[in-house]
């Protein structure tokens, strides 16, 4: 299974759980698991993480094209569909026309055209003022799940070496 992660997985990471300054190893595995092929984001998502002046920017920055995807033609075909499927969902046209405007939408519909999970700290809940992206996977038939839930799968660990 390979994970496709939304900006909010690297955000919370770097402002929570896995700083920089205390946890460079989640970086680090992050790093390892796209070098496996298991684990990317898209390069809108590595934009909205740019628009930042601090060490995830840096760290984005870092990285490159097989870490954060451009759309291919499989991903321009899944457009349309999720656009159909939101559209007829009956949200505030202000709502659709965020949605279209911003990184989730080229997430979803690369998840859906590559069969990736998608990695999201957002939970399912219908509001009509804003388009959740669980929402559109349950809609879509997209697997998605937290970062946590990644990681007991993968079954990563960052563990203190022991001094000799």
């Amino acid at each position: 299974m390979a994970y496709l992660l939304d900006a909010n997985v690297f955000i919370q990471a770097k402002n929570l759980h896995y700083g920089f300054d205390f946890c460079p190893a989640f970086w680090d595995w992050l790093v390892e698991q796209n070098e496996r092929k298991n684990l990317f984001s898209i390069e809108k998502v590595k934009d909205e993480l740019l628009a930042g002046s601090d060490e995830l920017s840096e760290w984005a920055q870092l990285q490159g094209k097989k870490f954060f995807l451009s759309p291919d033609p499989k991903v321009f075909a899944a457009l349309p569909r999720i656009s159909e499927w939101v559209v007829a969902q009956g949200f505030d046209i202000a709502a659709v026309n965020t949605f279209f405007q911003v990184a989730d939408y080229y997430l979803v519909s690369h998840a859906h055209a590559q069969q990736y999970t998608l990695v999201t700290h957002e939970i399912p809940a219908y509001t009509p003022k804003k388009i959740k992206i669980p929402n559109v996977c349950v809609g879509m038939g997209i697997k998605f799940i937290n970062p946590y839930e990644m990681l007991r799968t993968e079954r990563a660990r960052f563990v203190l070496a022991k001094e000799l």
